[in-house]
């Protein structure tokens, strides 16, 4: 008997000796609903009670685990509820872990977040934080923009703001709010976004066209607007903030409230209102530049780990007044106006807002679902409806007929859907479809000549996407093909068809002759086929090395095509051509960086050469029954842009930190060997912040912002034939305004109103000593100095 005991120890002994324990668990730690890795999630083993956290990226690794033994792991991090799992070995195992990643603070659901990465891993991205957004409240998309390397802003006056991402614009940059890609006539160089900057929870901007699940032609870059996160806990909070200005004597008032339940459903509700008077110049006021807005947004949903639905809906609405000196009569004025120092029209200050002067609206309806599938990914489906109703009002010279000069309809029906493969973290497979349909309709009741026709336009794309990290590489690349189809309606004036040889060239479009006019139909059809491909390599913690190509093909836009008429809010006559192709980019973008508290920059540069560049440029003047007007025509050439972007963070002790951005590009014209028209000068911005948190969460900066004179432009002046003077005029259109230098400040104090509540307090004041100056981006640098001295308080509660 005591012989067998003895035996069966033995081999009881034996097998526990004979035990591999030799294998590995790894992973990552990962929010479920954003798909963010999680860095400092902490993973305890109850056998044996090993804990360790996961790294930077979110992984973690437990080495010398046994095979076929079973494990208990139990996994927390702060403001997520803990999760029990349990994992098997079976040789070296990979485990995904999931975790509800809910915020329990409330100014942690305010004020947190910044943009994800949208772009992939080699792309040059850049984002704004719901700090920065806040403080740009009373102001517009591009006003927040321009806080961007890189990005700047084509103005038409002061509340018409149009983002520039490395030089390029309208078209070329692909705008996607809320997972929606943006239509509302984005072509017209003095056509805003239409989107309300309050309902940004974040703004990331992707530099180039290595967004490609967002769209191929985005040969300038994508800007991708989220709302912010709604957390999964029973929650009710929201936020008010009140913006008030000294120029344009207004403001904005914007509110946000949010109820969320721990099942996941949630419904939100945000809207804004803006109001400003006549804006003023250092020595003026700039007459007729009011703006008024009103926008709501409502979402509704539910948000679980297997599934979502949510619905939305929002309204943009917004009456802005066009510089009333940049709108005149005969050819004796408009060269007066031009080569003048002050407006020829200045009035007393007003709220009213009178022609010239654009009112849009446009709405967004939007369905969204998706379905996780364990270990394999998840399926995203969305549709969405977008009605765009833009009017010009020009002066008339009837007073009483108060018809819009320009009314447009846009109506666009978009479907998509996106699979994400998840199951292993080390590996980004996306893919998907899109559908768009949509209609033009500009309504003839206007009396007025049609600038852009009635046209139908289809779109289908299909892309896929992929990245794998291997140790300090990461390797990416995509494709994706889409097909444009655009069938118009449009009449030309006979002598224009003629002049143009379309007779030639397009007889086939013709479809009936009215002598004077022609009825034409034309249908253009386009094959566009986009790629991206990306190297990355982390030197160690601290630098990182990125270096992304990417293919794009944009199809011309409608306003390239068809203009035919006087933009009335542009101010000019502009002239299309049907005879356009479609543009080609390719473009190598490098990025440096180091990433450290005490240091930290990233060295951008970046070259892109477009083929069949279309361009728009004055070619002289032209008498109508309105007044005179300059002519702007399209080209087609080639062109190449050269630049580099530089973000430098030096933090020199515990409170104060100093800040330098800058931005270079160069474009040039190189079948004509010229400089390229608007592109923006070099721009330097220095920003010194001292921030101490024990004292009410003190924030003050001084910012140096200096823009350098554009010393690279194409001579495009030309002349008008003054009657009254029986003599030709030079009208200069061409030479860039001089360099200027503007100061900013800020200051901003919380406090504690209550347990749950706080208010925060923000004083600012833009170019603070009141220096005129003149934007070359701002297309009423012609007729007027930018803005003057403005100072800004603004309020905002937290409850």
């Amino acid at each position: 008997m005591k012989f067998f005991v003895i035996l069966c120890t033995f081999m009881c002994c034996g097998n526990a000796i004979a035990q591999d324990c030799t294998y590995s668990l790894t992973g990552y730690v990962i929010d479920l609903h954003d798909q963010e890795t999680l860095a400092d999630a902490t993973l305890s083993i109850e056998e044996g009670g090993r804990v360790i956290q996961t790294d930077a990226k979110g992984k973690y690794t437990f080495k010398n685990l046994c095979q076929g033994t079973t494990y208990s792991i139990r996994v927390s991090h702060p403001s997520c509820d803990a999760e029990n799992i349990k994992v098997t070995i079976n040789g070296d195992t990979e485990r995904t872990i999931y975790m509800e990643h809910h915020l329990e603070e409330l100014g942690e659901v305010s004020i947190t977040a910044e943009a994800p990465k949208n772009a992939g891993k080699t792309a040059v991205e850049s984002s704004l934080s719901t700090e920065d957004i806040q403080a740009n409240s009373a102001g517009s998309l591009g006003d927040a923009l321009n806080q961007l390397s890189g990005v700047s802003s084509l103005n038409t006056g002061n509340t018409v703001v149009k983002p520039v991402i490395q030089g390029l614009h309208s078209s070329r940059v692909v705008l996607i709010t809320d997972g929606t890609r943006l239509q509302d006539q984005e072509w017209g160089v003095e056509h805003a976004p239409n989107v309300d900057l309050n309902n940004a929870g974040s703004i990331a901007v992707i530099k180039g066209a290595a967004g490609l699940q967002y769209g191929g032609d985005a040969v300038g870059g994508t800007i991708i607007v989220n709302p912010r996160r709604i957390p999964i806990s029973d929650s009710l909070y929201g936020e008010t903030l009140i913006t008030g200005v000294s120029n344009g004597r207004g403001g904005s008032i914007t509110s946000t409230l949010v109820k969320s339940y721990n099942s996941g459903w949630y419904g939100s509700f945000q809207g804004t209102l803006k109001r400003f008077g006549d804006f003023e110049a250092p020595n003026y006021i700039l007459s007729n530049t009011g703006a008024f807005e009103r926008d709501v947004a409502v979402r509704i949903g539910v948000n679980k780990y297997s599934y979502g639905v949510e619905a939305s809906y929002t309204l943009y609405n917004n009456e802005l007044g066009i510089l009333r000196a940049s709108h005149v009569g005969s050819a004796a004025d408009l060269a007066n106006a031009l080569n003048s120092n002050t407006p020829q029209v200045i009035e007393d200050f007003t709220y009213t807002i009178n022609p010239p002067k654009q009112e849009i609206k446009h709405q967004t309806a939007k369905l969204n679902a998706y379905k996780r599938f364990n270990d394999i990914g998840k399926l995203s489906f969305q549709y969405d409806y977008q009605q765009n109703n833009r009017l010009e009002f020009d002066i008339r010279r009837d007073s009483e007929d108060v018809r819009p000069s320009i009314d447009l309809e846009l109506r666009t029906h978009s479907a998509t859907l996106d699979f994400d493969y998840t199951a292993d973290n080390s590996v980004v497979v996306k893919a998907g479809i899109v559908g768009r349909s949509q209609t033009n309709f500009p309504d003839p009741s206007t009396g007025i000549r049609r600038l852009i026709p009635d046209y139908d336009r289809t779109d289908f794309g299909v892309y896929a996407l992929a990245a794998k990290t291997l140790d300090a590489w990461t390797l990416e690349g995509g494709v994706r093909y889409d097909y444009n189809y655009i069938n118009a309606e449009k009449f030309y004036r006979t002598s224009f068809w003629e002049a143009r040889g379309y007779d030639v060239l397009f007889p086939e479009l013709v479809v009936e002759d009215f002598g004077s006019q022609l009825l034409t139909n034309p249908e253009f059809t386009y094959h566009n086929v986009s790629a991206t491909a990306g190297a990355g390599y982390d030197f160690n913690d601290t630098y990182s090395l990125t270096l992304n190509y990417a293919l794009s093909n944009r199809a011309p836009n409608p306003s390239e095509l068809f203009s035919d008429g006087l933009h009335q809010s542009a101010s000019r006559i502009e002239l299309g051509d049907i005879r356009f192709d479609k543009e080609t980019s390719n473009k190598v973008s490098v990025a440096l960086s180091r990433k450290r508290t005490n240091w930290s920059f990233t060295i951008a540069p970046f070259a892109n050469y477009i083929s069949d560049f279309i361009l728009i440029e004055p070619t002289g003047s032209q008498q109508t029954l309105r007044g005179n007007f300059p002519v702007w025509e399209y080209r087609q050439t080639d062109a190449r842009l050269l630049g580099v972007d530089v973000d430098n963070t030096f933090r020199v002790s515990e409170h104060i930190e100093i800040a330098n951005q800058l931005s270079i590009v160069k474009g040039q014209d190189t079948t004509r060997d010229l400089p390229l028209i608007n592109m923006p000068p070099v721009n330097t911005t220095n920003r010194v912040t001292y921030t101490n948190e024990k004292w009410h969460h003190l924030k003050v900066w001084v910012e140096s912002q200096y823009v350098f004179r554009q010393n690279e432009f194409p001579d495009t002046n030309f002349e008008i034939f003054i009657v009254e003077a029986d003599q030709n005029v030079l009208v200069d259109v061409s030479t860039p305004p001089d360099a200027y230098h503007l100061i900013n400040l800020r200051g901003q104090l919380d406090f504690d109103v209550s347990n749950r509540s706080t208010l925060e307090i923000a004083l600012a004041v833009n170019n603070l000593f009141d220096t005129s100056y003149r934007n070359y981006l701002n297309r009423q640098r012609f007729f007027a100095d930018d803005l003057g001295r403005n100072v800004s308080l603004q309020l905002k509660v937290n409850y």
